[in-house]
């Protein structure tokens, strides 16, 4: 069996390991990762070997710590990740590269009709009827957007949308609310087999689906990196946020789409969301507007460049084809409007 994880700001590593009678054997740990002195990789192969193979991430990272030699130098290289390159080999895991990606980049659309494709567009990748895809947005209008689980009433300053005409919609994801607005704001999703993070943690899963990102992000002179949960941060403010949903139909598929402020109105956002103390104060920050730091001002770049280079940036690492929404998955998609995303009953299904 064989496993790769790409450490999160750090190296790849790779992992070819066989189970015999329930526990790990003949285990190979390779990769483009720094790691002295080099008595340590043997050491680390052995550490592995013989471990049960329903041991989790946290229990082989232990035997990896116990059985370094002292004054081992990891660069690029943690234990965890080594461990988690494991556990993707004993899932099977899937990478990047085993798979066809497509680009769906379309004309600017209602927020309402974003919600529902999001929906489509991952339901037809767990059935294995669409590739995995890159789907980038374009908005018709202003938008507040609230997780699934968020209380309309808490979030959202009615006053405030009504004043600056902003829709509300609820996407099916968990996480916080966004304001988002035509020319100030870069919104991408990944629909992915399950597979491709097949022995992650559900948290790892967000800075493993965010890599490609920092590294598009740093093409453009910007040092960006993965912050727990699901931000995207630099030294200035956070730049994005993430968001998913997991999809059982079929072989599994998971929906991770990312919201970036290329610019922003502050003084429109604090009008339309209801932003609280407790929020505010768990980021370290008094003030709504110094959170978030538009990739405009960091990067120099038009909008339309920003989105180029990112696609470009994909593209060169895992390919990426151009294609389209099909009429079964639009005919979907709006009647998820009409029965589900467009309603008073889903907007409102947390008062």
């Amino acid at each position: 069996m064989h496993g790769e994880y790409k450490i999160p700001g750090g190296k790849l590593v790779v992992v070819d390991v066989e189970v015999a009678d329930g526990v790990l054997s003949e285990v190979r740990v390779a990769g483009d990762f720094f790691l002295e002195p080099d008595e340590a990789l043997p050491a680390i192969d052995a550490a592995l070997t013989g471990a049960p193979a329903d041991a989790d991430t946290a229990a082989l990272a232990a035997r990896i710590d116990a059985a370094l030699p002292a004054g081992t130098v990891m660069l690029g290289l943690t234990t965890e990740g080594v461990a988690t390159a494991v556990r993707r080999a004993l899932a099977r895991a899937t990478d990047w590269r085993d798979f066809d990606w497509q680009l769906i980049h379309d004309a600017p659309q209602s927020p309402v009709l974003h919600m529902a494709l999001d929906e489509v567009m991952v339901e037809q990748v767990a059935l294995g009827h669409r590739p995995p895809t890159l789907r980038v947005w374009e908005w018709d209008r202003p938008a507040v957007i609230i997780g699934s689980f968020q209380s309309l009433r808490n979030e959202v300053d009615q006053e405030g949308v009504a004043r600056h005409g902003v829709d509300v919609v609820r996407r099916i994801s968990g996480g916080g609310a966004m304001f988002a607005e035509p020319t100030s704001t870069i919104t991408y999703s990944l629909a992915v087999p399950e597979s491709l993070v097949s022995g992650l943690s559900f948290q790892d899963s967000y800075a493993y689906l965010d890599d490609w990102v920092l590294g598009a992000l740093a093409d453009m002179g910007i040092k960006a990196w993965y912050q727990p949960l699901n931000d995207i941060a630099t030294d200035v403010g956070k730049v994005a946020g993430a968001a998913q949903k997991r999809v059982a139909a079929g072989q599994g598929a998971v929906l991770h789409h990312v919201t970036m402020s290329y610019d922003i109105d502050a003084d429109k956002m604090v009008e339309v969301l209801r932003i609280g103390r407790e929020k505010l104060s768990d980021k370290g920050t008094k003030s709504a507007k110094k959170r978030v730091d538009p990739l405009r001002r960091q990067t120099g770049l038009p909008r339309e460049e920003v989105i180029a280079r990112m696609i470009d940036s994909f593209r060169g690492r895992y390919g990426l084809t151009d294609g389209e929404v099909t009429g079964a998955e639009l005919a979907r998609a709006e009647e998820l409007v009409r029965t589900k995303f467009g309603t008073p009953e889903w907007t409102a299904r947390v008062p």
